[in-house]
């Protein structure tokens, strides 16, 4: 699905290295975590193979097409058509309601099946509320289900419940393992939270630029089997 090879990436003209020749494969469906401290460069990884960022050298094959050789346009394409994004920050529109939100995202792909998805998420009752009538773990769901609405190959969520309390971020973290479990799609997540690394299938620790280590969870547990 995702493979990247020998990837480096700078900013400030070269003078802040960021990522120091990372290789990794990411399989189609797989559920990975990458786990690291602040400046690990697990973030800009993610925005790398996601297509966010472009690479300073080396190779990202997306599903069969090589996403470090397309320009501005094409990466925009590519990212609209293919990847979905979960924040830490909600990037709601505050002045739409949430079905509004979220039929941004289907809109982008004319999926006019996007009423399902906001069902699936709990918040077919709240179809005309506003994000500020919303709680955090709803504003996140809300967030969740646009993404979900373009139907992505691949989501990608950066630090997705480091703005909940416990056990909101339990809750919202439980809703997308579900949805991942019923959909199939790949899912590429960033955190520095060592227990929510339980519940992925496969861990890339980082360290100063680096993969010091790739596993495989013998068993995934679910969102409130692990600590927080």
């Amino acid at each position: 699905m995702i493979n990247a090879q020998n990837i480096c990436k700078s900013f400030n003209n070269g003078a802040v290295r960021v990522l120091k020749g990372v290789s990794v494969n990411i399989e189609k469906g797989d559920f990975a975590v990458i786990l690291g401290a602040s400046g690990s460069g697990k973030s800009t990884l993610m925005s790398v193979l996601s297509g966010l960022e472009k690479a300073d050298s080396g190779s990202v094959i997306f599903d069969g097409k090589n996403i470090s050789e397309m320009n501005d346009k094409q990466l925009t394409e590519f990212r609209r058509e293919y990847v979905g994004f979960i924040f830490q920050q909600y990037y709601l529109l505050a002045h739409l309601s949430v079905e509004n939100n979220v039929k941004l995202g289907a809109d982008l792909v004319k999926n006019k099946d996007y009423l399902e998805i906001i069902k699936a998420v709990g918040l077919e009752e709240k179809l005309k509320r506003k994000p500020s009538e919303l709680s955090g773990g709803e504003q996140q769901r809300v967030c969740i289900a646009r993404a979900l609405a373009k139907r992505p190959q691949a989501l990608f969520l950066d630090e997705p419940t480091g703005a909940l309390d416990e056990q909101t971020g339990r809750e919202v973290l439980d809703f997308i393992l579900k949805l991942k479990k019923e959909q199939g799609f790949t899912m590429i997540m960033v955190t520095h939270n060592e227990n929510i690394a339980q519940t992925a299938n496969t861990v890339i620790r980082m360290n100063s630029g680096k993969i010091a280590e790739i596993y495989k969870n013998s068993a995934s547990k679910s969102a409130f089997e692990i600590g927080w």
